[in-house]
């Protein structure tokens, strides 16, 4: 299924630097758009360089996570993993500056909720919020503007492979093809705390979901002290093709150095971004192309007004407050 996916296709890239290029690439097209637009000059204090709106990305993106966390009635794995994997690739190829990171990680949810049919409704899903029926309605309102937005920059491509069903498989071939481990469950926990910390990182974009199982089986064996690398080799068939096995076992410390390497911004830090961010976003400057209002007018356009005018009246980004 994964080999045939748009996932192994279109979002899982060759390196750590290709995906620091395409947000590089990201941040320069808004820059260059809001320079034209006439609405800033080159080289604004304000506006946020690739390396910070990563940093933004990292705040948010735990942001999401926590919030998936506490979601009631219990969000599965597979869902979070999805949101998660919404979040990674929006903002590969789009900027923070024009798309406000909070209302995009909420949406990110709301339509993995959908895809991975974890069924709970619109109401449901704002009320895990802590705010006000009144905020929770306008959170809702953004949340169904930006969806098809989201839907599009992502290419359609809905369907993601998380490593949690792969995870599953390889403890029931440990329990049933490897003897040398009398209960393989004892690498449950800590297999666990390895793919939650991996899932933070870029490893989802840049290894399959059975490298990353692999991995976190691999990474609590070694923890426990057991050895099971004649696991690989045996039940893997690998025992004569070394140098297949050699690389799956790089792949494998890459992702342990990904896990090592990262580091979420410091409170002092977020702060002063989060300021930088709410300038972008200010009703002021506008620098978000605000496409959903152009569809909006389009739309209404294309009616020739002979519907009742709707209140005009629309929510910014800045009117849903922090989770």
């Amino acid at each position: 299924m994964f080999y045939s996916s748009t996932q192994r296709r279109f979002w899982t890239f060759r390196s750590e630097e290709e995906l620091a290029r395409s947000r590089a690439e990201a941040n320069r097209k808004f820059r260059s758009k809001a320079v034209a637009g006439g609405k800033v000059q080159q080289g604004e204090s304000f506006l946020l360089e690739a390396h910070e709106e990563l940093a933004i990305c990292k705040y948010y993106e735990k942001r999401l996570l926590d919030f998936c966390a506490v979601f009631k009635p219990a969000m599965p794995r597979s869902v979070v993993g999805t949101a998660c994997m919404y979040f990674k690739r929006f903002y590969l190829n789009n900027s923070v500056m024009e798309y406000h990171p909070r209302i995009i990680m909420l949406t990110c949810a709301f339509l993995a909720c959908k895809v991975d049919e974890f069924n709970v409704s619109s109401a449901q899903f704002v009320g895990n919020l802590r705010e006000s029926p009144v905020g929770q309605e306008k959170a809702l309102e953004q949340i169904l503007e930006y969806e098809l937005l989201l839907i599009q920059q992502l290419n359609f491509h809905l369907i993601v492979h998380n490593p949690y069903r792969p995870f599953e498989g390889i403890l029931i071939d440990l329990k049933t093809r490897y003897p040398l481990i009398e209960n393989p469950e004892v690498l449950r926990k800590t297999a666990d705390d390895f793919l939650s910390r991996v899932a933070l990182t870029d490893a989802y974009l840049l290894f399959t979901p059975s490298q990353i199982a692999l991995a976190a089986i691999l990474a609590s064996a070694s923890r426990a002290g057991i050895n099971i690398e004649s696991y690989l080799s045996e039940c893997f068939m690998l025992k004569d093709n070394r140098t297949f096995l050699s690389k799956l076992l790089d792949g494998m410390k890459s992702m342990k150095n990904l896990i090592k390497k990262y580091e979420l911004p410091r409170p002092e830090e977020v702060a002063a971004l989060k300021q930088k961010l709410e300038k972008c976003h200010s009703s002021e400057l506008s620098l978000n192309n605000n496409v959903l209002r152009k569809k909006r007018k389009i739309s209404e356009e294309d009616e020739n007004s002979k519907k009742p005018k709707l209140d005009e009246e629309e929510w910014t980004d800045e009117d849903v407050v922090d989770l």
